[in-house]
């Protein structure tokens, strides 16, 4: 099976332009926000003239749906204490699935959140729980996916087990709609050691792989701007990080980083491109270029 590159591009003239600029960085993959991702979004709903362009513009390009990975907000704590935040966060996921599955996205990935100073195990109920009631309200075949995380604070979703208590909780009729993705940065600013040998890198894949029972349907390719263990999600151009070059080469030699997206969330240079111009950003095609090189 062939590796699926593919970047979180600059929306800037909407998501229909990220996928051209996907695409014109030689990409197979794309990631894209469906709302404002500092808001909830737990009322946004998406226009059809929205959707009908990026649908387009999938076709005009070729990148498959399959291939589509929706991020969701940032702000959504479905695993908070406070019970009024949690509802809003819990209804934002749902929108995000209306929204993904409109633009027919394979899955919309989210981070579970943080559990503050509450128990816990109810906060990976309660996120659990959110992936459930978004998955029960919207009848579509996009996915919801669980991103594990770098490990600030009391966010949840830091190790295999958080991982695997999330999915395991969620009933079985729903489980072929979820699933997880590992963040290469997020890993690392967990203190997962994957940049040590071939070999540590495989066992923190295959410790996610059996706490869920799957391997991951995504991956985020991305460098870390801080040490190991730091708990800072903060990401760098592969290979003028903290982690190196080598990692990635490992990863890519991995049986579970084939088929499956692997996005790019690293610096674009670009960030302020013209809404009508459909360039590749020259740091995505620099990204493109070394995995293509490290994964030969």
């Amino acid at each position: 099976m062939a590796h699926i590159f593919g970047t979180h591009a600059v929306d800037n003239g909407g998501i229909h332009m990220a996928v051209r600029r996907a695409s014109a960085a030689g990409m197979a993959a794309v990631q894209v926000f469906t709302a404002i991702p500092k808001y909830y979004g737990d009322k946004s709903r998406i226009r059809e003239e929205r959707v009908e362009r990026f649908r387009a513009a999938l076709e005009e390009t070729g990148i498959r749906r399959e291939h589509v990975v929706v991020h969701a907000a940032y702000v959504l704590n479905t695993a908070n204490q406070d019970g009024e935040k949690r509802g809003r966060a819990h209804a934002g996921l749902v929108r995000e699935l209306e929204r993904s599955s409109a633009i027919g996205a394979a899955g919309v990935c989210f981070h579970p959140g943080s559990a503050g100073d509450g128990d816990p195990e109810r906060a990976l109920e309660w996120v659990a729980e959110a992936i459930t009631g978004a998955l029960e309200a919207v009848s579509s075949d996009t996915c919801v996916w669980v991103e594990n995380t770098a490990g600030a604070g009391r966010t949840l979703g830091r190790t295999p087990e958080e991982v695997g208590a999330i999915l395991g909780a969620v009933p079985s009729s729903l489980q072929d709609r979820t699933g997880y993705g590992l963040d290469t940065c997020h890993l690392f600013s967990a203190g997962h050691d994957i940049v040590s040998s071939p070999a540590a890198l495989q066992e923190t894949l295959d410790a996610f792989e059996a706490a869920t029972g799957r391997p991951p349907a995504f991956f985020h390719l991305n460098d870390s701007r801080y040490p190991m263990g730091s708990n800072r999600d903060r990401h760098a151009l592969i290979g003028a990080g903290e982690m190196g070059e080598e990692p990635f080469r490992w990863l890519l030699a991995d049986r579970r980083s084939q088929g499956v997206p692997l996005i790019l969330e690293t610096p674009q240079q670009e960030n302020d491109i013209a809404p009508d111009n459909p360039s590749a950003d020259p740091h995505d095609l620099a990204m493109r270029r070394l995995l293509e090189r490290l994964a030969s």
